[in-house]
């Protein structure tokens, strides 16, 4: 029986505020199997749970995440951007959840944001977290910066990583290998039944993103993947449930 890991992207971002506990809870309520989500610093370098480098789209404050003191962070409206009734969702920390998932056996991919700033030992810090709820054997590393994934794998090589890329990367799988990189997290456009088929041989998972289309998904269990990154993971549960995957 074929598993793929139903990664919910920034939790159930179809039907809740990206980025919130109530997404992730939402999400696993919702059939994921895998949360995907987004860490960068605060000013004072704790991490915290967000997309955009900037707090204006959804919390209302126009000013980056690096230039924002966490007490000041905590206490923004991160969700009635999305519906009114969101009204009291926060920017989470990366610790809030992981003490969500704690006790359950959910895959978490930590994106690291750090393409824009760097966020010097970001890297160091989201593995020492990591490594602190002994959650190493359920996270998988990501990032667009793949000079941060190399040094991840030197600070910590028994967590996965997996290499995000949009498009017309050249023998992705042998690329893979350079780094030491565990999955390919790539653009669902380019991905290709051969290119996951070649990564699956050298022991390599492709992860592509986003898709929320359930003819897509069918398209891309049939490819091979083990795992791929959906808005809704109520429908990707769904399809896997009527092909008696899980």
């Amino acid at each position: 029986m074929q598993t793929v890991i139903n990664f919910a992207h920034r939790g159930a971002s179809g039907c809740c505020p990206e980025n919130t506990l109530a997404a992730f809870k939402t999400a696993l309520k919702l059939g994921a199997t895998g949360i995907e989500t987004d860490v960068q610093l605060t000013k004072d370098g704790r991490i915290v749970i967000i997309h955009d480098e900037s707090l204006a789209r959804t919390a209302g404050l126009n000013q980056f995440v690096k230039d924002t003191d966490y007490a000041e962070l905590s206490t923004l409206d991160a969700g009635s951007w999305y519906a009114p009734e969101f009204h009291a969702e926060r920017i989470p920390s990366l610790e809030q959840l992981l003490e969500l998932l704690r006790d359950t056996d959910t895959i978490l991919n930590i994106e690291l944001k750090n393409g824009i700033f760097q966020y010097p030992d970001i890297e160091r810090k989201v593995i020492e977290m990591v490594r602190d709820f002994r959650m190493t054997d359920r996270v998988i590393l990501s990032s667009f910066n793949h000079y941060s994934l190399a040094l991840c794998k030197q600070l910590a090589p028994e967590i996965r990583t997996g290499i995000l890329y949009m498009e017309g990367l050249y023998h992705p799988s042998d690329y893979a290998a350079t780094l030491q990189a565990d999955a390919l997290h790539a653009f669902k456009l380019a991905v290709t039944p051969e290119l996951i088929a070649e990564a699956a041989a050298k022991g390599i998972a492709y992860h592509p993103f986003t898709i929320n289309d359930s003819a897509e998904m069918e398209k891309l269990i049939l490819a091979g993947v083990a795992g791929m990154i959906t808005d809704y993971p109520d429908v990707l549960a769904e399809l896997l449930k009527r092909r008696g995957a899980r």
